[in-house]
């Protein structure tokens, strides 16, 4: 956008001081971001995208519910709640977004002073990725999360997942089956994996917690100095779910020996000390705020999103790879074929897995 839009834009909203300048920010593939810089403060302005969050009035409403009890919580333990969780700024209408159009935004105050890695550069840098992600977590344990909506219906519903995976396969649009023959296989064998988190949140055996569904390292801001964890970003997918999904999927690519898409399945490998350096950081960071079903199942909840990640490239893989971006030919294929090798390790580990959430929890 031109300087000129970009002023229009922010002029809608209460920002504090005179701006200076606008900035492209991030590498984030979904919203467009700039950082605004003023002669007091600086700010995140992001253009929402509604292809994907189709429901912003929605969208808004959870991140604003999310951050009020956030917020709550960090002043009852003496924190700082203006650096240690996100701050939405309204607009002078006291709206939460500014609608132009079709095209929506919001504002947030920038957190300064920290970083956000797309890398670990340390094993130190994925354990504070773990006490950012479990502090999260801790700080909305009091938190009804039937009080936020699903802004991606069925988004960890792995059961859904498999169907929409058993009707891709039906068709065979491509037909592509053939050559993939042991990764359905493979799917298949796992069939009644595929309701067991599922089944234990609808009975109400589970604890249905809010959960953050991208927990991903640059989701959580370290402090440019001392490196520890400061606070969790992108509140995008929060919605009520398991505790065990969160801490599954930051396990599920922080674990890995090897980037997401690697061909040589020989460098794929599920590492146990990775394993355990994150459970040390999430379930530290929790201090007890889990229940013993929740405990149990942290390990499964690993397997089981491991699972879901390769069984939805798969899928996109058989339908024609409309969903995931590619680079390369079969690129779902191979990176279906990274997790599946992941799955097969924790499965192998699987004791040991246990063993290890059980020290820290």
């Amino acid at each position: 956008m031109t300087t000129e839009q970009l002023d229009s834009i922010a002029s809608k909203f209460d920002i504090d001081g005179e701006v200076i300048s606008y900035a492209p920010y991030g590498d984030g593939h979904i919203n467009d971001t700039y950082l605004i810089n003023t002669k007091k403060r600086k700010y995140i302005l992001q253009r929402i995208n509604n292809s994907v969050f189709k429901d912003v009035d929605l969208l808004m409403g959870n991140i604003e519910k999310v951050l009020s009890h956030a917020k709550k919580s960090i002043v009852a333990y003496g924190g700082d709640p203006e650096r240690e969780t996100m701050t939405l700024v309204l607009t002078k209408d006291g709206e939460k977004y500014y609608r132009l159009g079709e095209k929506y935004y919001r504002v947030y105050v920038f957190i300064d002073k920290t970083v956000s890695l797309n890398l670990a550069r340390t094993n130190e840098d994925f354990y504070q990725s773990g006490v950012g992600f479990g502090k999260f977590a801790r700080l909305l344990s009091g938190f009804d999360a039937d009080e936020i909506h699903d802004v991606i219906p069925d988004f960890h519903n792995t059961r859904v997942r498999f169907a929409n995976f058993v009707r891709t396969l039906d068709k065979d649009a491509l037909n592509r089956a053939a050559e993939c023959k042991n990764e359905i296989d493979f799917v298949f064998k796992r069939e009644k994996l595929c309701g067991k988190l599922v089944d234990m949140l609808n009975s109400g055996e589970m604890k249905s917690r809010v959960t953050h569904n991208d927990t991903k390292l640059n989701n959580v801001l370290l402090d440019e100095k001392t490196g520890k964890a400061v606070a969790v970003i992108d509140l995008d997918t929060v919605m009520k779910g398991s505790t065990c999904y969160d801490f599954g999927d930051s396990v599920r690519f922080g674990c890995s020996t090897a980037i997401e898409d690697e061909e040589d399945l020989s460098k794929v490998h599920f590492s146990l000390p990775l394993f355990e350096v994150y459970s040390r950081g999430f379930l530290g960071a929790l201090e007890g705020a889990l229940t013993d079903t929740e405990v149990k199942n942290m390990s499964l909840g690993s397997v089981m999103m491991t699972l879901e990640c390769g069984m939805r490239f798969l899928t996109d893989y058989l339908d024609g790879d409309n969903y995931f971006k590619i680079s390369k030919d079969k690129h779902n294929l191979i990176r279906c074929r990274t997790q599946f090798r992941l799955v097969e390790e924790m499965e192998r580990d699987y004791d040991k897995m246990l063993a290890i959430v059980d020290k820290y929890a």
